[in-house]
């Protein structure tokens, strides 16, 4: 990319789908589009020509030839689904035409005594009543059947010239969506939904095609959803995933095991499959009964694995549990071509747990909630804060409740200085809550810069976890290359903070501790195969990895003949001679992914190739579902077994609709609140009060509260997690993951 481009941030307020898959960029006063998959510059035709690069339409420029399958097909449906829709909305706007000239001139004539009554419609949108059928002008309706009967009404109005149906029209628009709004929320509120259901990605389309059938349209029956709509569904999604599990030969797969306890204490897993191509969920099964059985989990794990295929399977991800690792250690006897190892994600989280409980960061982090509890409790100070961080907010979720305490004290970390412009200004001087105890400890913390060094300190050292956490989520490419590089750029950066062994150590110690258990062959020989790190360090690779590879192979390839010629072509790779050497090959270690990089270029290398491809296309951790939207009780707690089947079939569309759904978990936050409920698993730390909200100014007066700002993350801009890991790596005491003896052992909560 050209140093003359600047990113430009995709507001939410592009709603087109393919400004998803694209990068806005500005050079000099023009503006330019990259597609993310294939890196192409668009220099003029806006997002329709991307849409027909990734569509893979013949149109105005070249197609993809690296865009995803769902991704093209999703375009290709978009196309359709915008030339039926100019269509449809072409004849009922043609319909709606013809039948308001006729029905206004009819009831004009028939209804002298009436016809100021339709001024009502020209009034303030402010008195309207959101509940009233009555929007739009000369159409006829059908009144609730507990009220008239079935009896239909009339609306007229009053004049027809131009410049008042101009008015009419945009009046009438207005109050239109109003009603339409009120009766989504209405709706919502009655079935108990959650409120971000709006946020699904099937929301929108389901509103479009209510819209398509024009006025009438006839709404499905109960039946309707529990019958055929969810028989179709089941078939469709089965579809998808048969689609997906073409690509386990070549790629290989990880099967994903996730466990849940539910309201009623009932022990869940939850088993999907990982590939490139998507993540599938396959079932879920109630282990109550055998949870503590390393024996019966192993059956269980066994017959999973069978039924996805050996031959495919290169891992089982469990969440590290003793019971799981004994049950994943006879699985490994039994099937010696793949790998159980515990969920990343899920280490990752210890470590940073552990981190947390360090006496001097614990003591940073309690300071920094009692500031955001106090804002966040109060809507006249939230209010301020947003005025004053541009409509940012001050806390963060993370992935979990325990990286949210270090994604939140680095937002902090970006939005100091606008928090020390606002508890100086006149403003805050002048608000009730600044003379309270909670408002003058807020100023003492804010001007304290003993604080903020600590605050910043703390951000130095957890950020390179943070973002080894995110790739390990990230469903922008496969995890397996990055890891091992996260983890060691990791523990150089504490390192080159504490300086001096004897501090370092002992964060090294706790990342130690949990890294052993995680750190396997497969991870070692994702770092090895990645080119983008073999081919920047410096002399011979470190022997563990070299080593940690060698078993990998030994494991994956039970084949003896098959070993001796990776053996012989990992000189090719090792010496770049062949493809491997081309300049293209070289300019594209860092362009490329790394499982791309060995598919175009490891032709020469097909067995090593083979391997690395299914190495490098895998993930370090499980998948998480939202519980509150899958109603697992209902499922486990019926005995008819029809309707058991039936909710487990509604499950089985469910979760793969979610897996449809989730994108990489850099959080688009374009519609998140911090107070919301749907935040308080990850937030609660950060913004329940306790007393704090109890009388005075409007404290809880939630109207009063102006809606977050949908720019929520503009002054903490996400960058590449993946490129930030950077190359070299050359440190032996990282690599040799050298723990402190007795005599390096000092108080940890002393260290800071």
């Amino acid at each position: 990319m050209g140093s003359n481009l600047v990113p430009i941030p995709i507001t939410p307020k592009k709603r087109d789908p393919a400004w998803k898959h694209c990068q806005l960029f500005k050079n000099g006063e023009k503006v330019q589009m990259r597609c993310i998959y294939c890196s192409k510059m668009f220099k003029g035709g806006g997002i329709h020509r991307i849409k027909e690069h990734l569509a893979c339409l013949k149109g105005n420029g070249s197609t993809c030839l690296s865009v995803p399958p769902d991704v093209r097909l999703l375009m290709q449906q978009n196309f359709d689904k915008v030339v039926v829709k100019k269509r449809k909305k072409e004849e009922i706007e043609e319909e709606t035409t013809n039948l308001n000239l006729t029905s206004c001139e009819n009831d004009a004539f028939a209804h002298q005594s009436n016809v100021n009554s339709g001024l009502q419609l020209v009034g303030s949108p402010k008195t309207f009543d959101p509940g009233s059928s009555s929007l739009l002008p000369c159409e006829e309706r059908t009144n609730n059947r507990s009220g008239d009967d079935g009896k239909k009404r009339r609306i007229v109005k009053n004049s027809a010239t131009p410049a008042n149906a101009e008015n009419f029209v945009a009046i009438g628009d207005n109050r239109a969506k109003s009603h339409i709004h009120m009766a989504i929320g209405r709706f919502l509120y009655d079935i108990g939904a959650p409120l971000d259901a709006v946020n699904s990605a099937y929301f929108h389309p389901m509103l479009e095609a209510i819209a398509s059938g024009g006025l009438g349209v006839e709404a499905p029956s109960y039946h309707d959803i529990r019958g055929w709509i969810l028989k179709n569904s089941v078939e469709e999604v089965k579809n998808d995933v048969g689609k997906y599990t073409t690509a386990w030969a070549s790629t290989g797969c990880s099967v994903l095991v996730d466990q849940w306890i539910t309201d009623m204490g009932r022990i869940l897993l939850n088993f999907s499959v990982y590939s490139p191509e998507a993540t599938v969920f396959l079932k879920s099964v109630d282990v109550s009964d055998i949870i503590n059985s390393s024996d019966a989990l192993y059956e269980l794990l066994k017959q999973v694995v069978e039924e996805v295929g050996v031959r495919h399977v290169l891992q089982v991800i469990t969440n590290g549990e003793e019971v799981y690792m004994l049950a994943g250690a006879r699985l490994t006897e039994t099937f010696p071509g793949l790998y159980c190892v515990p969920c990343a994600a899920h280490c990752l989280d210890l470590i940073l747990d552990d981190f947390a409980k360090v006496s001097w960061m614990s003591s940073t982090i309690e300071k920094a909630r009692s500031i955001t509890r106090f804002v966040y409790n109060h809507s006249a100070v939230l209010n301020m804060v947003r005025k004053y961080t541009s409509g940012n907010d001050i806390v963060e979720p993370g992935d979990t409740s325990i990286s949210t305490n270090f994604t939140t004290l680095k937002r902090l970390v970006y939005v100091k200085q606008n928090l020390q412009s606002m508890v100086t200004s006149q403003e805050w001087m002048d608000c009730p809550y600044s003379k309270k105890p909670e408002g003058l400890d807020m100023l003492d913390l804010i001007s304290n810069q003993n604080f903020w060094s600590s605050c910043m300190l703390i951000t130095r050292v957890t950020n390179p976890l943070l973002r080894v956490l995110k790739i390990v989520g990230s469903k922008k490419r496969p995890a397996m290359g990055y890891i091992y590089a996260g983890m060691y750029r990791a523990k150089e950066t504490i390192k080159k903070e504490f300086v001096k062994r004897e501090d370092y150590m002992h964060y090294w110690n706790i990342i130690n501790r949990w890294w052993e258990r995680l750190c396997l062959p497969i991870h070692a020989a994702g770092f090895y195969f990645n080119p983008k790190y073999f081919y920047s360090t410096e002399g011979d690779m470190h022997n563990e990895i070299l080593s940690r590879m060698l078993d990998c192979i030994e494991r994956l390839v039970p084949d003896i003949n098959i070993q001796d010629k990776i053996l012989k072509e990992l000189n090719s790779y090792k010496k770049a001679v062949g493809d491997f050497g081309r300049k293209m090959a070289i300019r594209a270690r860092d362009a490329l992914h790394p499982d791309e990089w060995w598919s175009t270029y490891g032709g020469g290398c097909p067995n090593l190739a083979r391997l690395a491809i299914r190495i490098l296309s895998q993930t370090c951790s499980s998948i998480r579902f939202k519980q509150n939207k899958i109603h697992f009780e209902q499922i486990y707690g019926t005995r008819n077994c029809l309707e058991r089947q039936r909710l487990m079939d509604l499950m089985f569309v469910q979760c793969n609709f979610q897996l449809r759904q989730m994108i990489d978990k850099s959080k688009q936050h374009d519609s998140w609140d911090p107070i919301s409920i749907d935040c308080i698993s990850l937030l609660e730390d950060w913004v329940m009060g306790k007393d704090v909200c109890l009388g005075g100014y409007g404290s809880v007066d939630w109207p009063e509260l102006n809606t977050p700002s949908p720019n929520a993350m503009l002054l903490a801009a996400e960058n590449d997690e993946f490129e930030e890991i950077g190359a070299g790596f050359d440190d032996y005491e990282i690599l040799n993951r050298t723990k402190a003896g007795e005599e390096d052992i000092v108080d940890i909560n002393l260290v800071g």
